[in-house]
């Protein structure tokens, strides 16, 4: 199970390996948290989550991004809801759906976006409770998720890229320390289907300054950036469950 904050992150951040476990026949889920369904964004969602390979349509909270009101005309933001009441959300689905592992953004939500660090909290939070029988018991059975794993950049990764960032990004991604990388993946064998799923996120291609200047960095410098995922593992079992 994947936890998301917006349509796009899934494909930027995971698209690899949600590609590479649904060409091996493992099912994936996705909640993507902010975007109500009928808006733009999220038929791009359709579009990339398709790309990817999902068989299954995304889970949509329907919240509101918290810089982007119209992304769900009515509903409060994100950051907004009753922490609570978001949480109840995800567990029903983690009881119904029963995921060994489950995927987030770390701490820092990669680059410090608020809605990122909240869907991290939200996921993290959803899969301790949930193995509680005595919370909430109307949302399903108790289940014990066995391993969350945190999408992050390695710091030498970074560094690389830092000389081709725009100066005045507002995004600041600091890197995560090698020993605090647990799970390394090349999946350069998945970038047809990760480009294919970013660039159906047309509505972000065509707002996005950053987005659009990462579309014009040499081509060695999209591979270093698309083609490997890092992550940061927690167990919540012992032995807990491998990623791939």
């Amino acid at each position: 199970m994947f936890v998301h904050a917006h349509p796009d992150d899934e494909s930027l951040w995971t698209g690899g390996l949600i590609a590479d476990l649904s060409a091996r026949g493992a099912p994936t889920t996705l909640i993507t948290c902010t975007w109500a369904e009928g808006t733009s964004r999220h038929r791009e969602l359709l579009d990339a989550t398709a790309a990817l390979g999902m068989h299954e349509p995304p889970i949509m909270l329907g919240y509101a991004d918290c810089f982007v009101p119209e992304s769900a005309p009515g509903a409060p933001r994100l950051i907004d809801v009753p922490f609570d009441d978001a949480v109840r959300q995800i567990v029903e689905q983690i009881r119904r759906l029963r995921p060994s592992v489950i995927v987030t953004y770390n701490a820092y939500g990669i680059y410090g976006h608020p809605d990122h660090m909240h869907a991290h909290r939200l996921a993290v939070i959803a899969a301790d409770v949930a193995a509680i029988g005595s919370y909430a018991p109307e949302l399903g059975d108790p289940w014990q998720t066995s391993s969350l794993y945190f999408a992050t950049l390695p710091k030498a990764t970074v560094e690389t890229l830092r000389p081709h960032l725009l100066a005045d990004s507002k995004i600041h991604i600091a890197g995560t320390a090698p020993d605090l990388v647990s799970v390394k993946l090349d999946l350069q064998h998945r970038l047809g289907e990760k480009v294919r799923a970013i660039t159906s996120h047309r509505t972000e291609l065509a707002r996005s300054g950053s987005m659009q200047h990462f579309m014009t960095l040499p081509k060695d410098m999209q591979r270093l950036f698309l083609g490997w995922e890092a992550y940061r593992r927690r167990d919540l079992v012992p032995g807990g469950r491998d990623l791939v």
